[in-house]
């Protein structure tokens, strides 16, 4: 039977065994892309990194992530990074909302169901009946999302259309915990994966949810294991195979966003807020009271490796930027800029249904986007993108400075629009990315991986801004 994840603000100051980690090759499974990065654990420098697409399959019961595809990347890149320096420890983050029934031992990929793709609208049909047995917010601190974006209606749906494949299977994983379990051959859950917006945890009391004890479901999951926790050495098969140490560490493993938090909660005094962009955009107010959440407005609190939430909203901005600007995006010019604000070019949400600030508003142009500079269109897709983080960051509570993480800190008319909507700090985090950070930093919860960041961003200062501002919250709202 699964324990409680202890709640210890200083645990493990060093992982259990096998000496001093001088490199941790940090596995990064989003939901776009997948990376594998070598990190020097003494200052979270990033020494090398492989990428590659994170692909959903069609076949089969249902729509769901390419492990085999991902697996051959993992092993190659392991491989591949193991000859630039000795890896001592492999840490695993991924995006939520995934997780997987697992056989008694990872032979193949080890699975009883495929890790369904959460964006598949299957579970949907059982939403009236799901919905009759789901805990309310004010439990949960987690909103009703569609399709397989509450991990619980995931599993509702998977034991009622395949009950003899999810009843044979040996135990539930969270998504991370997929991974460590084929690198270490140990079975885990993390309270981190749980506690962002699964419908499974209480993460004021740190236990399961109403849900887990009426449906039964504490007997499938696998035990509760500390994120930090080393699972185990890597198998050895896998090490012979590799050209690993025999006694690579492989930890529990985390969620993404949680990672972005990690090296932040350990080092700064709240309040402050941190944004991670990529295909999601989350907001997460250190020192925000998660009382004040508005589960209409896809608020939630997300949990700290120590157990502890932390109100957040999120929205999907990597993939509606992707929209709204194309697939490559033009740096617009000066002159681009002034046009879309003066004229008011604006895109209004929402471009993803169901999510964000805005989850039942259909997103549309003020301009016929065809009649738009291809700059015109990254400018407005900018100002659209700092825009709806200015709005999930109220929805959140956030105060303090704010800390910008992930791709879109390199846009510098988003970066400087956020600051001016806002009216504070804001700051872009350098070097090793937010996640990869802070999954390193899990190997010594008391070391000290830096957390880089430049000087404050220059406000907007365009004089059309606070009207172009409050025009678009004036539609949009």
């Amino acid at each position: 039977m699964p324990g409680e994840a202890p709640r210890d603000p200083s645990p493990n100051p060093s992982p259990q065994g096998g000496g001093e980690i001088r490199s941790v090759a940090v596995v990064d499974i989003g939901k776009t892309n997948a990376k594998v990065t070598l990190v020097r654990a003494a200052d979270a420098v990033e020494l090398a990194h492989r990428t590659v697409p994170n692909h959903v399959v069609s076949d089969g019961p249902y729509p769901h992530f390419d492990v085999a595809q991902l697996w051959d990347f993992i092993l190659d890149s392991l491989a591949a990074l193991s000859r630039e320096a000795p890896i001592d420890a492999i840490s695993l983050v991924t995006h939520g909302a995934a997780g997987a029934f697992i056989d008694a031992v990872p032979q193949g990929d080890g699975l009883a169901l495929p890790v369904l793709d959460y964006e598949f609208t299957g579970p949907d049909e059982l939403a009236e009946e799901y919905d009759d047995v789901r805990p309310g917010f004010a439990e949960t601190l987690s909103p009703r999302l569609p399709a397989g974006l509450n991990l619980g209606a995931q599993i509702f749906w998977q034991e009622r259309r395949f009950p003899e494949m999810a009843g044979d299977a040996h135990a539930y994983v969270t998504y991370p915990q997929y991974w460590t379990w084929r690198l270490s051959g140990v079975a885990a859950t993390e309270t981190c994966s749980l506690g962002c917006h699964t419908d499974l945890w209480r993460p004021r009391a740190a236990t399961w949810s109403g849900l887990v004890e009426r449906r039964g479901w504490q007997r499938i999951f696998a035990p509760l294991r500390p994120p930090f926790d080393v699972l185990g050495p890597v198998l050895p098969a896998l090490a012979e195979r590799l050209g690993l140490k025999p006694d690579t560490r492989i930890l529990c493993g985390i969620h993404d966003s949680s990672a972005s938090l990690l090296p932040h909660v350990i080092g700064k005094e709240p309040p402050f807020t941190v944004v991670s962009t990529g295909t999601w955009t989350i907001v997460c107010a250190v020192g925000g009271d998660v009382g004040r959440l508005d589960p209409k407005r896809d608020t939630l609190a997300y949990v700290t490796p120590f157990g502890d939430p932390v109100p957040a909203a999120r929205f999907m901005g990597g993939r509606e930027f992707e929209q709204l600007a194309g697939h490559d995006p033009k740096t617009p010019t000066a002159e681009e800029l002034d046009r879309v604000i003066a004229d008011r070019v604006m895109a209004l949400p929402s471009f993803v249904p169901g999510v964000g600030p805005f989850p039942d508003r259909k997103g549309h142009w003020s301009h016929d986007p065809q009649s738009l500079t291809p700059g015109e269109r990254t400018a407005a897709a900018s100002l659209y993108l700092a825009l709806m983080t200015a709005e999930a960051m109220a929805c959140a509570g956030a105060g303090g400075p704010t800390i910008v993480e992930g791709p879109h800190g390199a846009n510098d008319i988003f970066s400087a629009a956020l600051s001016a909507i806002t009216q504070r700090a804001v700051r872009l985090s350098q070097g090793t990315g937010g996640t990869s950070r802070g999954a390193a930093c899990l190997v010594d919860l008391n070391g000290r991986l830096p957390t880089a960041e430049g000087p404050p961003v220059a406000p907007q200062t365009h004089a059309g801004l606070s009207g172009y501002v409050e025009h678009w919250r004036a539609v949009a709202g």
